[in-house]
């Protein structure tokens, strides 16, 4: 047997795995495109959420402070993975592991402390900081 009909049969499972894909798919799409029903009302094409027809623009602008907090989350949310990793292997890792943990955490540490003072996790907008220093409360 010949190295080409050899690659042919390992590849055939696969080409008939993509093509039994397709055409599930086609028959999903095209059964929901035939047979799904047709609506003429007046909101039929208009976003929908739970029920309520949307009023006003969609377009709203939202502070930078939500992204930022987002994406301080989601880094801090991945750093506690990866130190569960390191707690899984804890054994395996010995003190030299131990030690690089904790130099992990202080820069985590430091990071957060970082954050904090320039003011990064503060969702006060400037007029409600303003009011707050005016009053004497911070």
């Amino acid at each position: 047997m010949n190295i080409e009909a050899m690659l042919a049969s390992d590849l055939l499972p696969l080409i008939i795995y993509f093509v039994a894909v397709l055409a599930v798919t086609g028959i999903m799409l095209g059964g929901a495109y035939f047979l799904g029903q047709r609506h003429t009302a007046k909101a039929a094409n208009e976003p929908f959420e739970s029920g309520v027809v949307p009023a006003g623009d969609v377009h709203i602008r939202f502070s930078i402070q939500f992204y930022l907090l987002a994406i301080f989350f989601v880094i801090f949310d991945m750093e506690s993975v990866f130190l569960f990793a390191w707690s899984v292997a804890l054994r395996e890792s010995g003190w030299a592991g131990f030690i690089e943990a904790l130099i992990f955490i202080g820069v985590l540490l430091a990071a957060l402390a970082y954050l904090w003072a320039i003011g990064a996790l503060d969702w006060r907008t400037r007029r409600q900081r303003i009011d707050i220093q005016k009053s004497g409360r911070e």
